[in-house]
């Protein structure tokens, strides 16, 4: 029988979501599917979370959303953008009875408008009110597939990992997650500016080892200016996007998540520049490792370039802000305006935590 990973927690006999559980339940089993997680008690980290996608033909996400669904609902979306072959044929459906994944959905609608998602996500997460329709969703992809996200492989891959010792004078590596399909030449100088500056300040820049938008930029500006400069990818990806040249060091990585993982281990702080659903997705693996304390992320500042977009007239991370209000702390992250700031920030942080 088809296997449906079930997402949420239940929280003893008074929870609210409970009863909508139990109608979820019944409509699966009815529906001819085994279901992972009935009971809402499993646990999903960086390091199990794509041995759970490759036993699962797909994903119903409840009511009730915490920041662990929302990364693992945007980490199935990143996944079918990236054609990841683990997720081909696998739907993903979200349960939206109580409201609680509007702010996500607005995040995303906000990030296609600005033009760092190139496809309708809800497309891809597909949106039910309730729980007979959660299996008309799932019946469907059954029968017709999912929609293609138009992107196409390329003839390059990528075998071996490779390492160079960090230089002399090294004041700390800086990660930059951010886009890798945005066209706004705005935001491409302003990667490749920033890339010079870590390299002039004498911090390592790692990145998603991306050759293209923001990311492409980031790097070569690091490497331009002679900078030690580190990424990580997967073999799925590099064969979309090439790897960039330059490089000092290279990880790869089997999955998305490992990759992560990497990055968060040589890495000392954290810049979210302006980018998709990837760059949320890794922001709200962050503050998940934060809030759990993590050796992962201790001592680590977060910093959101939250840059004014003139042809819309907003400040980009306004939404994603909005999103994290509910469950976290402002000392969990700090937010930057200006271009100009960022580097002075990165100092006084990691001066603060020595």
């Amino acid at each position: 029988m088809p296997k449906i990973r079930l997402s949420g927690t239940v929280i003893g006999i008074h929870d609210p979501n409970r009863e909508m559980r139990g109608r979820m339940l019944y409509q699966l089993f009815a529906g001819g599917w085994d279901i992972y997680n009935s009971n809402g008690d499993q646990r999903i980290t960086l390091s199990n979370i794509e041995a759970k996608i490759l036993e699962s033909d797909a994903f119903v996400f409840m009511p009730g959303a915490t920041l662990e669904d929302l990364f693992k609902a945007l980490s199935i979306f990143v996944g079918y953008q990236t054609l990841d072959p683990n997720l081909k044929g696998k739907a993903a459906v979200i349960l939206n009875s109580d409201g609680s994944w509007d702010p996500l959905f607005s995040l995303l609608d906000e990030l296609q408008r600005l033009g760092t998602i190139h496809q309708n996500y809800r497309n891809f997460l597909l949106l039910a009110d309730l729980p007979n329709e959660v299996v008309a969703h799932l019946e469907k992809v059954d029968q017709e597939g999912l929609p293609d996200v138009g992107r196409e492989k390329l003839d390059f891959a990528a075998d071996h990992s490779f390492e160079t010792p960090l230089p002399p004078g090294n004041r700390g590596n800086v990660c930059v997650f951010c886009s890798a399909s945005i066209k706004d030449q705005a935001y491409i100088d302003d990667g490749y500016a920033l890339g010079v500056a870590l390299a002039k300040n004498d911090y390592g820049c790692v990145s998603g080892a991306g050759t293209t938008g923001v990311m492409g930029s980031v790097v070569n500006g690091s490497v331009e200016a002679g900078g030690w400069t580190g990424g990580s990818n997967v073999p799925h990806i590099i064969e979309i996007e090439g790897l960039p040249t330059g490089l000092s060091s290279f990880w790869l990585r089997p999955d998305i998540y490992t990759r992560m993982e990497v990055m968060i281990q040589r890495s000392d702080a954290f810049i979210i520049f302006p980018g998709g659903a990837g760059t949320v997705q890794e922001m709200l693996a962050l503050l998940i490792f934060k809030q759990s304390g993590s050796d992962l992320m201790r001592g680590k500042p977060v910093i959101i370039f939250n840059r004014k977009d003139a042809l819309h007239g907003v400040r980009f991370w306004d939404k994603l802000i909005d999103l994290l209000e509910p469950w976290c702390q402002e000392d969990l992250f700090v937010v930057v305006d200006e271009l100009e700031e960022l580097i002075p920030t990165v100092d006084q942080l990691l001066a603060d935590k020595a």
